[in-house]
């Protein structure tokens, strides 16, 4: 299998699928021109006629004219495409009412005029490099009905080997395919098809710089950073080895075999996987506070077609609706909650009575609580507070000051603790992190950073992991005592009281905490002694979060999820105003997590 011949006729089929779906033709029916006779050519037009494509229906020309039966220069290749009409001689000839055009030749042999003599919504695929048989402005401009594909990535529609040359290799490796034959290969052509009538993840959307690509006219292949690339075609074409009999490997679980081509691609930690398993299991209701803002509402669709909750939306559900139009995003099976119309009256008074009951001692009045139940925080809050949903999720349009403010009001922190906090988990290469607190409190004093140690303790071992924790300062063990590690000594001094099990120590710096050899060699006498830190405890927020940004900053392959929620009684989770809908659809999974174990725990007393 050659990448230039195979490769771009497994992708250009499959763009020829789409744009034939996209123009209301059959390819039975249409009438195919390829000018070009080289291997790549060949190549294509053979994939085209095993999907369908009639021979009489095609016209291949190569430096000589149009390939014909009267010709005796012919070799056995372009004898099998020879045409028997005797009309047309020219490129110009041949192209007048063709459906498509596909040109593996040279660059500006096709003019604005031929276009225009083409079929209604004409199919042209120009992919000589550098330059193509017909810029994309040229074609465009003679005919606005085209259908458009190149070679460039500076256009719509590229038709990029990259799209499955790599994983026809990997699903065809695999199964140890003897072969890759013609079923392997028209599997692969329907599996980039398909793919690119999905929804577009947010990494592809991001990576183009646009909202909402959709499958249309500028969008009937899939980009090459599409990450589900790897599972869709490799597991096409694996499937496609073993059910032609070439394949000498079986694959017998096809969603582990996933699960391992995402991870071989970095797309998946095993942290992530488990998260959103575990979610799955039993998905919770999940009220999305910022129904109108586009990340919050893809987010709510793909946390609903990933299975893991029940989506609630906050918002006018006009406005929702016209959004989810422009968005292409089906909103089936998600509720619109619109907080502010008169039908939510009743709901409104009933939540102001029980907070006004709730918060008297502190001057609540029943007046007061019915207007904030006009404020999204307040109202969705008070859904999960009131039983009518299990977790909630806000912190895009809001400033973190407030959102604290009204979670203190209506949740309530933890018994036992005077302070909540939030973690931020990072996936590396050199494995998992945890780092307190990213999001909450400015400048914590020593009872501060003793609480968000405790919670940290619980955080961690709620994503089953044994913590090992470092409290950060910029001096080590004592040798400052003035200043901000005085407040982290007195909390350290206070854990490994109270606490004689848990690894931690400090305070430190950073590289102590992370360098155990270096750490074991200068300070033996540490509790973390030969043991290898996974939890970082920040003196305040100004290092946590110029950490964490940092950290994410140099390495945009590492993964972090959070911010997450520690010490509020319900299942209250923030995110940033610049998280990405990944990152909205992490914390969901942590909340419908953080859903159940409260659950769980109610139904235990």
């Amino acid at each position: 299998m050659h990448d230039d011949q195979h490769g771009t006729a497994i992708i250009s089929s499959a763009g020829l699928v789409n744009a034939l779906q996209v123009a209301g033709k059959k390819i039975e029916d249409v009438k195919i021109v390829v000018n070009g006779a080289g291997a790549s050519a060949v190549s294509c037009t053979k994939l085209y006629v095993s999907l369908g494509a009639r021979l009489e229906n095609i016209v291949m020309l190569d430096s000589k004219g149009v390939i014909s039966k009267t010709r005796t220069d012919l070799n056995e290749q372009k004898r099998y495409f020879a045409t028997d009409r005797t009309d047309i001689h020219t490129l110009e000839e041949a192209i007048k009412g063709a459906d498509v055009f596909l040109g593996l030749s040279k660059g500006n042999v096709l003019s604005q005029d031929m276009v225009r003599s083409m079929a209604p919504m004409p199919i042209v695929f120009a992919l000589a490099n550098p330059d193509p048989e017909i810029t994309y402005e040229k074609a465009m401009n003679a005919r606005p009905d085209v259908l458009m594909a190149t070679g460039r990535s500076d256009y719509p529609n590229q038709i990029n080997n990259v799209i499955g040359f790599p994983y026809i290799f990997r699903g065809a490796l695999d199964t140890h395919a003897k072969a890759i034959n013609e079923e392997m290969k028209i599997a692969a052509v329907h599996a980039i098809a398909n793919l690119a009538k999905q929804p577009v993840p947010d990494v592809v959307n991001a990576a183009y710089h646009v909202n909402n690509l959709s499958f249309g006219p500028e969008y009937f292949i899939p980009k090459p950073v599409d990450p589900r690339l790897i599972t869709e075609v490799s597991c096409a074409v694996a499937k496609a080895a073993m059910e032609s009999g070439v394949a000498r490997t079986e694959i017998k679980d096809w969603d582990a075999y996933c699960v391992h081509l995402r991870e071989l691609m970095g797309y998946e930690s095993k942290l992530t996987r488990q998260l959103y398993d575990t979610a799955r299991r039993n998905p919770q209701r999940v009220v999305f506070a910022e129904g109108i803002h586009p990340n919050m509402l893809k987010a709510a669709v793909e946390a609903k077609a990933e299975g893991i909750c029940h989506p609630i939306l906050l918002g006018n559900d006009e406005a929702i609706g016209k959004l989810a139009e422009e968005l292409d995003l089906s909103l089936e099976g998600i509720e619109i909650v619109n907080l502010r119309h008169p039908d939510e009256s009743e709901r409104r008074e009933r939540y102001s009575r029980i907070l006004a009951e709730k918060r008297a001692r502190e001057g609540f009045t029943y007046e007061e609580a019915n207007d904030k139940m006009f404020e999204r925080n307040y109202f969705g809050m008070m859904m999960v507070e009131t039983g009518d949903a299990d977790a909630f999720i806000t912190g895009l349009y809001t400033r973190y000051s407030n959102t604290i403010k009204v979670a203190k009001e209506v949740i309530g922190i933890q018994p036992g603790f005077n302070h909540f906090g939030t973690m931020h988990i990072l996936n590396s290469k050199k494995g998992t992190y945890f780092l307190a607190d990213t999001l909450i409190n400015r400048h914590p004093d020593t009872e501060t950073l003793i609480d968000i140690a405790k919670l940290a303790d619980k955080t961690v071992r709620f994503f089953n992991h044994t913590p090992v924790i470092s409290m950060l300062s910029y001096s080590n063990f004592g040798a400052d005592t003035s200043g901000s590690p005085v407040k982290v000594h007195g909390a350290v001094s206070y854990m490994q009281k109270e606490y004689p099990e848990l690894a931690i120590d400090g305070e430190m710096q950073v590289n102590f905490a992370m360098n155990r050899e270096l750490r074991d060699a200068k300070y033996p006498f540490t509790r973390l002694k030969g043991k290898d830190v996974n939890t970082l405890i920040f003196p305040n927020l100004s290092s946590a979060n110029a950490g964490y940004k940092l950290l994410q900053a140099m390495d945009p392959d590492t993964e972090f999820i959070g911010p997450i929620q520690m010490g509020l009684n319900k299942p209250i989770h923030f995110t940033d105003f610049e998280s990405s809908v990944r990152d909205i659809v992490n914390i969901t999974a942590v909340a419908v997590i953080d859903a159940i174990v409260d659950k769980k725990k109610k139904e235990s007393k």
